[in-house]
């Protein structure tokens, strides 16, 4: 007779009915959900709404931004209108010239006096909008992590996702944060300096700025079409690569399979057909680029033609003076740019309403299972009585599939009662129910005869204890894990609680010990050492009833052993209740339950069910047995030659091998799965990689020479962009030498030379603006091309040479599917930074730099040394404007990667969270985490502040400056009017295209650590190269296999052994089955 007593029972794998029912239903309605998504997308907040987490603080900071926002948007039109003043004072005084020295100063005065004030005015706009910007973001992420941590199970089943919520919390809370930081002390600055410069042009000269005002709607419509067109392929381009960053995880995270396959040349070919059309988006959006720039460029400098042209009129007529033309046009221009440059201020705004509508919809939802509700009762004395009775119920995302149905079950105090029947009975739904994830639909879940409802829910949970068939751990260290279950627990708690569930001895044996991190989701143990650290979490919770949900299942023999050993500790005395999966875990249970469809269908001890000879039970038992003995058969057939003296060896290092030896079939994936498993386990921080490694991780050549060589295929495409951006590099300076010219015509006193001499200036600036629309496209396209095949070639090597390393490589805690993602996607693109733009801007500022200079120094070699020594100070003015417009918090999302780390283990680890009424817990971890970026952020705020407004001060501080020394010279004969607008203009305007340009070149730092992290992936030299076709091939191959006198540690635990002297035969055409013994790694 089959002894039944030693059998395992394994009911058919998978876990319940939830998880696998709900994503079919997902499947399904996949399209309904899009569609009501997109439609979700478009509801946003009121704008004011965006302020409603702000405090006193927030709003006296507010008050006093808004008041430095408006001083600074005034002062440049103010400038404009001195600035007219100043050039009467050179044009009205040339024949009494210390009347123009005088004139000069006195203007000089007033600039430093309008410095003073802009200075002041951006301090307080740019440091109190970002410190209050940092803290109402900080405060929203703290809400809403709060908020979601306090939603029931339903609320993750039915309305969100982990990655919805964690890019919801990085990436959301950064568009709320710029739409009420530092944007609206921008927009509130644009908004006055519009009305301030149009005021000062029309009380200067209505005419002229009436015609001017024509021209606004041009110059608006071009950069709003350019950045249309811009921003709509840049998303298509983000949309192809997605497909390619698809196919990377796929292949990386399923590596081992891919490279048994020799799948790797058919992995990069996909990966490149992908990367093919992101590139060619890449390439249409850079011709776009340039088009729409020098589009926009051609309608500035044509306007300028046009009020030129109109002001000589004004000046002839005696209507406007020179100075009163030169203001109107500044004003009006520096008044319409700020329409222009209000954009990305709307645009954040809009992103801002539009983000922040779901996050604070979730901030506001009130659960039906509110884990922060502390009313409801409290038992004094609680025994552990746990009754269903006449429960209903359905899952809330799937409501028309019925899981009970009047089901009934009883559970006395301190009896242990197994739960067992197939897939999707309902097993699991008990424990769901008894946690209180969910409320049944119609009647009651009870606890000493109390409805679990009426209970304080923290209360409840703190007496459940609950152990998963897949543990689940945070990215924290064993010590924290185990610690989650009590607060304030003591290391002495921890650690008993570690030593009663069998967990103490492989963690003593870790080298950093209970501080070891356990990585993401606690990838660097194994399946039974994950399992035992959540069972000592259980134990130090000490709960009055604990809840098994296949603890087990996904154990291999080995290890169940141990896990079971430790949870039969945990049991003693307490209310359990078992989600059975194998017969070992449940044979001693005081009650059995077989579950079908949602009902109990059989009940009873172990013994009593087998007497049953037609029972539920017995039917599953002989399932089992079918299994063994079809097992049993194909073992009769298999030949084991193994190095017994070795396998002895293992089997006398534990009592636990030699009490329980069994021989186990596995599939090929399940060996694979368990090698994967021992690749991890074990792994700690700082340990060191084998030498080989060692040797690999030389520092890369980094140079642009080696860059270049990649590009070295567009070498023509190269030489045609650069003598455009020389070409565009003169404009500025060019501009600079038209205006000065302009400037010296409205003051010659024949009106019919007047006309003559505007005319041709005026047809200068067409000309300039047809040069420049010509040009752009042509420099933009070249780089473009340059760039984009740059990046094809690199991520295609890269790839490809990541194919190429050994699996031992993917284990090191870097080479993940993630870290590899990113480094193809984010620092691919980092180092086209380093050739393309970076390029494409330094020959662009040479012709810059060479024509201003030139056209300065021929008109006065004094005053363009004294200008040139002034350009650094105002290249750092132009520099700050620029920064400005584009936002100094930009690199925000980065800085709180580790917070999100904290709220990604939590929320997908939320019903582990909920459990154990760790809430708080995670929130304070998660504000400690944000409290570095926060301050830091604030920091930025106040160095942002004073970096703009010294270079405010400084800009009008060296006008006045350099216009006083200019009528100096005039006064001495060393130069004339003309002159010294020509040597300022044309070096100031330098000074300001390379300081635009500057702001729009790659942060090089950041760019030479993405070219190293390329680099060193190219360089590295596999330890087994795929791609290698040296060696000997066998032909005809037998398959006899050999493991002989084999040592082996894994490279990423290196003190840890797996193999002594192992000899293993394996003759051809034979099967092999390895005896697995406790400690044992056969699937080496």
């Amino acid at each position: 007779m089959t002894d039944h007593t030693i059998q395992d029972i394994t009911v058919p794998s998978g876990q319940d009915e939830a998880p696998a029912l709900d994503e079919q239903v997902k499947n399904s309605d996949k399209e309904k959900d899009k569609a009501e998504k997109q439609k979700e997308e478009t509801k946003v907040v009121p704008f004011f709404k965006l302020f409603s987490f702000a405090d006193k603080w927030d709003y006296i900071l507010m008050i006093v931004g808004t008041i430095g926002a408006v001083g600074n948007g005034v002062s440049m039109p103010l400038m404009t209108l001195i600035f007219g003043d100043l050039v009467n004072a050179f044009g009205q005084n040339q024949s009494d010239l210390s009347e123009l020295v005088r004139a000069v100063s006195e203007v000089a005065v007033k600039f430093v006096y309008i410095g003073i004030g802009a200075a002041v005015a951006s301090y307080l706009e740019i440091t109190c909008w970002m410190i209050t910007g940092e803290r109402q973001a900080a405060r929203i992420r703290s809400l809403y992590l709060k908020s979601i941590l306090r939603q029931d199970i339903a609320f993750f089943d039915q309305e969100t996702s982990t990655g919805e919520v964690i890019s919801r919390m990085s990436g959301d809370t950064i568009l709320i944060q710029n739409a009420i930081g530092e944007k609206v002390g921008t927009f509130i600055q644009l908004l006055f300096m519009f009305l301030a410069g149009f005021a000062v042009a029309f009380v200067q000269g209505w005419k002229l700025t009436l015609v001017m005002v024509a021209t606004i709607p041009l110059l608006a419509l071009s950069g709003g079409l350019m950045a249309m067109m811009v921003s709509k392929m840049s998303g298509a381009g983000q949309e192809a690569y997605a497909e390619a960053g698809t196919t990377v995880e796929q292949v990386v995270s399923s590596v081992r399979t891919v490279l048994s396959y020799t799948g790797e040349i058919k992995s990069v070919i996909e990966y490149d057909h992908a990367i093919a059309k992101a590139a060619k988006l890449g390439i249409n959006s850079a011709l776009a680029s340039g088009f729409g720039i020098g589009f926009a460029l051609f309608v500035m400098f044509a306007s300028y033609a046009l009020a030129m042209w109109y002001g000589s009129i004004l000046v002839a007529n005696h209507e406007l003076s020179g100075g009163n033309v030169l203001s109107v046009i500044f004003a009006v221009l520096t008044g319409g740019g700020s329409l222009g440059q209000a954009s990305p201020c709307v645009q954040a705004f809009a992103s801002g309403k539009a983000a922040a509508y779901k996050m604070f919809e979730v901030i506001k939802r009130k659960p039906v299972i509110d884990a922060y509700d502390l009313s409801g009762e409290t038992l004094k004395a609680l025994k552990g009585d746990i009754e269903l009775r006449n429960v209903y119920f359905t899952y809330p995302s799937r409501p028309d599939v019925p899981i009970f149905k009047n089901f009934n079950l009883s559970v006395a105090a301190g009896t242990t009662v197994a739960l067992v029947g197939e897939s999707g009975s309902g097993k699991s739904t008990v424990v769901s129910l008894v946690e209180r994830f969910y409320d049944p639909n119609q009647g009651q879940v009870l606890v000493d005869g109390v409805d679990i409802k009426t209970l304080q829910l923290r209360w409840l949970r703190r007496q459940v204890g609950l152990v998963s068939q897949e543990p689940v751990l945070f990215g924290t260290s064993i010590k924290e894990n185990i610690a989650y279950a009590k607060d304030d627990a003591t290391d002495e708690e921890v650690q008993a609680a570690a030593s009663l569930a069998n967990a103490a001895t492989f963690i003593n044996k870790m080298p950093k010990g209970y501080e070891t991190k356990v990585g993401e989701r606690g990838i660097q143990l194994s399946g039974g050492q994950k399992q035992r650290i959540a069972i000592a979490r259980a134990i130090l919770k000490d709960p009055k009833i604990l809840l098994l949900d296949e603890a087990t299942s996904a154990l291999d023999a080995e290890s169940e052993c141990v896990v079971q050993e430790a949870l039969e500790k945990v049991m003693a005395d307490r209310t359990t209740i078992v989600v059975a999966h194998r017969l070992t875990t449940i044979r001693n249970a005081n009650l059995i339950a077989v579950i079908q469809r949602g009902v109990v269908v059989e009940t009873g001890s172990h013994d009593e069910l087998l007497s049953r000879p037609d029972g539920a039970y017995t039917q599953l038992i002989r399932l089992q047995q079918v299994n063994k003995q079809q097992d049993a058969d194909m073992y009769n057939d298999l030949d084991l030659d193994v190095d017994t003296a070795a396998i002895g060896r293992s089997l006398s290092k534990g009592s636990h091998g030699s009490r329980r030896r069994s021989l186990q079939r596995k599939s090929p994936h399940a060996s694979r799965r368990v090698h994967d498993q021992l690749g991890k386990s074990g792994r700690s921080e700082g340990t060191d990689v084998e030498s080989g490694d060692k040797e690999n991780q030389k520092r890369a050549d980094t140079s642009i020479f080696r860059l270049a060589k990649y590009s070295k295929p567009e070498t023509p495409l190269f030489l045609i962009g650069s003598l455009a951006a020389l070409a565009n590099g003169t404009s500025f300076p060019i501009f600079g030498l038209l205006l000065s010219n302009i400037i010296a015509v409205y003051y010659i006193t024949e009106p019919k030379k007047l006309r003559h001499d505007a005319n041709f200036w005026s047809l200068m600036y067409l000309v300039l603006a047809i040069g420049i629309f010509i040009v752009s496209p042509i420099q933009f396209y070249s780089f473009g091309v340059i760039g984009q095949n740059l990046i094809r070639r690199l991520r295609r090597l890269t790839f490809e040479k990541v194919l190429g390393n050994e699996v031992a490589w993917f284990d090191e805690d870097n080479n993940g599917s993630g870290s590899i993602g990113a480094r193809l996607s984010t620092d691919a693109a980092a180092v086209k930074g380093m050739i393309a733009d970076t390029l494409s801007i330094v020959m662009q500022n040479i012709g810059n730099i060479i024509c201003g200079l030139t056209i300065a120094f021929i008109a006065n070699w004094q005053l363009s040394l004294l200008v040139l020594a002034l350009v650094p100070l105002l290249g750092s003015q132009g520099y700050f404007q620029m920064k400005m417009m584009q936002g100094f918090s930009n690199d925000a999302k980065e800085a709180y990667e580790d917070a999100s780390r904290v709220a990604n283990d939590a929320i997908s680890s939320v019903r582990t969270v909920s459990s154990f009424c760790a809430q708080e817990r995670v929130v304070a971890l998660y504000e400690e985490k944000c409290e570095k970026p926060l301050k830091s952020g604030i920091r930025q705020g106040y160095l942002s502040g004073t970096g703009l407004a010294f270079s405010n001060f400084v800009l009008f501080a060296c006008y006045a400056l350099a216009f006083w020394f200019g009528s100096k010279l005039v006064q001495q004969d060393k130069a004339s009017f003309e002159d010294v607008f020509k040597v300022f203009f044309a070096i100031t305007m330098s000074a300001f295209g390379v300081s635009q340009g500057a702001s729009l070149t790659p942060d090089l730092s950041k760019t030479k650590l993405a070219v190293n992290s390329i680099f060193e992936l190219l360089d590295r030299k596999s330890l087994i190269d795929p791609y290698n076709t040296s060696g000997k091939t066998l032909m005809p191959l037998k398959g006899d296999i050999e493991l002989r006198n084999i040592s082996f540690t894994y490279p990423s635990r290196p003190t840890i052994p797996i193999f002594k002297d192992l000899s293993l035969t394996v003759p051809a055409g034979k099967n092999e089955v390895l005896l697995k013994a406790f400690t044992e790694n056969v699937s080496c």
